[in-house]
C-alpha cells in the first residue's frame, strides 16, 4: 500500500474519488463478487456508465480500489530502523509499525478489511502484495531474530517462530470484528493501540527467548 496522502474522501465533489470511496466500502463489505456495480454508483451518486469511463470495467475499479493510496500508510520494509535497536526495542517498533493503521480512522479498518478479503477470495491483487509488501516485512522479522539467536542461516523452526509472531499482530486485522465485541478497548485510541504494541513486543520476546532456550539445550545454535 502506498504513503502518498490523498484529499479527504469524505467531502470529495469528484465522481472518480467518491466511487473509490463506495467502492472500498462495499468491496471491503461483500467482496468483489457479491457487490454488484449498480450498487456501488447508488452509493456513489454516479451513473452505472462512470464506471466504465473511469475504470473501464469492475475489474479495474477494484484494482484501483486496492491499489491506490486513499490513505495515508505507514512507511514499511527500512530494515535499517531495527537492525541496530536491542532485541525488545526492535521488537516493539516492529508492532507499533504493524498496528499503526489502527490510529488512522475508520476508513483504514476498510482498507485493511479489503485486503484481508482478498487473501481469502483472491483476485490475483493479492499475490502481488505478497511480493511487495508481505515477504519484505517477512525478512525483516526474520533478520531480527537471527541476529537475537546469532545464527546466519533460517530454518524451519525459525520461520515458524516468525510466522507465530507475526500471526499476533495480523490476528488484530484479520479478527478486527472479533476483538471489538470482545474486547473493543484494545483499539479505541491511539494510547491503546501502543498499549498492546508494547504487549505483543513483550509476548514475541517470550517466544525468542524459549526458542534460543530449546536450540541451546539441543545443540543447535
Amino acid at each position: 500500500m502506498s504513503n502518498t496522502q490523498q484529499p479527504d474522501v469524505k467531502d470529495s465533489n469528484d465522481p472518480r474519488q467518491c466511487l473509490l470511496v463506495a467502492a472500498l466500502r462495499l468491496f471491503a463489505e461483500k467482496g468483489f463478487v457479491a457487490a454488484t456495480t449498480r450498487e456501488i454508483c447508488e452509493a456513489a451518486g454516479a451513473n452505472i456508465s462512470a464506471i466504465r469511463y473511469y475504470f473501464g470495467d469492475k475489474a479495474g475499479l477494484y484494482r484501483a480500489v486496492y491499489s491506490e493510496p486513499l490513505i495515508k500508510m505507514p512507511a514499511r520494509g527500512n530494515r535499517q530502523r531495527y537492525a541496530n535497536l536491542p532485541i525488545a526495542e526492535a521488537l516493539e517498533l516492529f508492532f507499533s509499525d504493524f498496528l499503526t493503521p489502527f490510529k488512522l480512522g475508520d476508513d483504514i479498518g476498510l482498507v485493511m478489511k479489503l485486503h484481508y478479503r482478498e487473501m481469502l477470495e483472491p483476485t490475483g491483487a493479492w499475490q502481488k502484495e505478497i511480493e511487495t509488501e508481505i515477504k519484505p516485512q517477512h525478512e525483516e522479522l526474520l533478520s531480527l531474530l537471527k541476529q537475537h539467536l546469532g545464527v546466519t542461516e533460517v530454518d524451519i523452526d525459525m520461520q515458524r517462530l516468525a510466522f507465530a509472531i507475526v500471526g499476533m499482530g495480523v490476528h488484530m486485522f484479520v479478527g478486527q470484528d472479533i476483538v471489538a465485541a470482545i474486547a473493543p478497548q484494545m483499539l479505541t485510541t491511539p494510547e491503546a493501540v501502543d498499549i498492546l504494541a508494547k504487549r505483543l513486543s513483550g509476548y514475541a520476546l517470550a517466544m525468542l527467548n524459549n526458542e534460543a532456550q530449546r536450540r541451546a539445550e539441543e545443540g543447535a545454535v
